[in-house]
């Protein structure tokens, strides 16, 4: 069964990013015509362990490296990801990407970060060892207000899988 893993680099809990990241996997799911099913590693849940606890990080990329597919969403800090997602890269074991297909997500306030997935995260995905396939970056205005008002039906996330 392919199990399609979500990494999210929002140093907030329970984000936006997270909500758009998690709809991205169900429309993934939804394309490819398998169950949505996998691992969810919101990087602002482990935070604290980042620089202290690196068994904490290490698990949870184990965890994430045991999917086929993955998400890699982020929002848009100073033009590029944020340094909570590149201090969890890091700690990635070279290759840990090897014949993954990673879709990268990137969200910003404005449009003058679009193509900060290409230049920014992409390059690092691939230096993984990911098969990056599309590079997805989405306005933020496109999403709802609060996380908590997600709902499946958004048809953004679902039109950028097409």
């Amino acid at each position: 069964m392919t199990q399609i893993g979500v990494l999210v680099g929002n140093p907030r809990p329970a984000s936006r990013t997270l909500q758009s990241a998690l709809t991205l996997r169900e429309a993934l799911a939804s394309t490819l015509g398998v169950p949505v099913d996998g691992p969810v590693v919101d990087a602002a849940t482990i935070a604290a362990d980042v620089f202290t606890n690196p068994d904490t990080v290490k698990a949870a990329l184990a965890a994430l490296g045991e999917a086929e597919v993955l998400v890699v969403a982020t929002p848009t800090y100073k033009a590029a990801y944020t340094g909570l997602l590149k201090a969890v890269l890091d700690q990635a074991p070279p290759g840990w990407l090897s014949g993954k297909v990673v879709v990268p997500l990137q969200i910003a306030a404005s449009d003058k970060h679009a193509l900060a997935v290409e230049v920014h995260l992409r390059p690092v995905l691939t230096e993984l060892g990911a098969l990056v396939p599309q590079a997805l970056f989405l306005n933020e205005s496109a999403l709802p207000a609060r996380p908590t008002d997600f709902a499946l039906a958004t048809d953004v996330l679902k039109a950028l899988v097409r």
